[in-house]
């Protein structure tokens, strides 16, 4: 039987709750299969720097190396509550960035999918949406904007002022792209390569290495789209995307509008990839305006598992009996309140009996390899 440590981060706001059910399915997993998951729990974020003074403690650091693979909960805390915390100790800075930078998960995936189960969520017209969107955004997460030098002062003018520095080199760059032409070639063999090489020298780095590598991939057919053009086109005509590729601040952008066209970023889970370890989480924030009211879908939270069991353990068919484990418990009707916008037929139900009845579902499916 294998083994394998889990680092179970749940984060703040509503991470706990939806954490609980993501729990119920690891441990359903584990009655299912040959396989047993050590799941260690332990704090990140701000509710972390409350208790130990620290968002990302040394404890959790410790915990995080001795895993083969982490799970977080959403981070974050209200506008009043954050500002009790100095700004570089704020959970984004002080926690997501570090972990990030600790492991190198360079490579973020997020599936945008929206099959006919939840169709319903989406504000998209169903003339648009047609049969389903099926899209895997690729997002470089350990470089650009977010981690380039940083100052703030006073310029000679008296003028307060900030500089922050956009920067990758071509390692960086090309690593994230082979993830892209990979997935793309074991997919639909179409990758966006999602730029702004009309303004940013980055942006014409980006496509000189993009024209490098494509003869590696003779399959894959490379669409170059501009990032604003992509945005208008996420919205007009979904369908044509199969796997976009991108740098980090145009992922973190095109990728919450993603959640935007599905109808909540609580349905879309996430996985972020390094050379040796990942982590999994929602893409969606905290909500601390709905925490403790048991009312989130814990959706990305369970998805998140899913991604775990295909992309860390090799678990692929049991990873799609999660998938259609939770589309299953939407197309009989049910969701959480605050997807409510379904229709006056569906029938609302808290964040714990959401997940068990994904539980439920999952459990009468048949145990891959019997």
């Amino acid at each position: 039987m294998k083994t394998y440590k889990i680092a179970i981060l749940a984060g703040d706001g509503i991470g706990p709750e939806i954490m609980r059910e993501a729990i119920k399915v690891f441990k359903l997993v584990e009655e299912r299969n040959a396989v047993r998951f050590e799941l260690l729990e332990a704090a990140f974020g701000g509710q972390a720097y409350f208790e130990t003074g620290h968002p990302f403690p040394e404890e959790t650091k410790a915990i995080c190396d001795a895993a083969d693979a982490i799970i977080k909960g959403p981070i974050g805390l209200s506008h009043e509550e954050s500002q009790k915390i100095p700004v570089d100790m704020q959970p984004e800075r002080g926690a997501l960035l570090p972990l990030r930078a600790r492991f190198n998960t360079y490579a973020n995936f997020r599936p945008v999918y929206l099959p006919k189960a939840i169709a319903s969520f989406s504000p998209l017209k169903p003339e648009i949406v047609g049969e389903g969107i099926d899209i895997i955004m690729v997002r470089e997460l350990v470089g650009g904007l977010y981690f380039g030098h940083k100052e703030t002062g006073v310029n000679e003018q008296g003028q307060r002022y900030v500089k922050e520095v956009l920067e990758y080199d071509e390692g960086q760059i090309r690593q994230i792209l082979h993830e892209g032409f990979k997935l793309a070639n074991r997919r639909k063999k179409v990758l966006h390569n999602i730029h702004k090489s009309n303004v940013l020298k980055s942006s014409v780095l980006w496509n000189e290495i993009v024209a490098e590598l494509a003869p590696q991939y003779p399959d894959v057919k490379v669409v170059h789209m501009l990032v604003d053009a992509a945005a208008t086109h996420l919205c007009l005509n979904p369908t044509q995307f199969d796997v976009m590729v991108m740098e980090n601040m145009f992922g973190d952008i095109l990728s919450d509008q993603g959640g935007g066209i599905l109808g909540s970023l609580g349905l879309m889970p996430s996985a972020c990839m390094g050379a040796e370890k990942a982590y999994y989480e929602p893409s969606h924030g905290s909500a601390p305006d709905i925490a403790g009211k048991n009312i989130a879908n814990p959706y990305s939270m369970i998805g998140s598992v899913a991604m775990m069991l295909e992309m860390s353990f090799g678990m692929e068919e049991e990873a799609k009996n999660v998938w259609a484990a939770m589309q299953g418990v939407f197309a009989d009707g049910y969701s959480t309140p605050d997807l409510s916008r379904g229709g006056a037929d569906v029938q609302l139900i808290s964040t714990d009996a959401f997940g068990d009845k994904v539980v439920e579902k999952l459990r009468a499916m048949p145990v891959p390899g019997n």
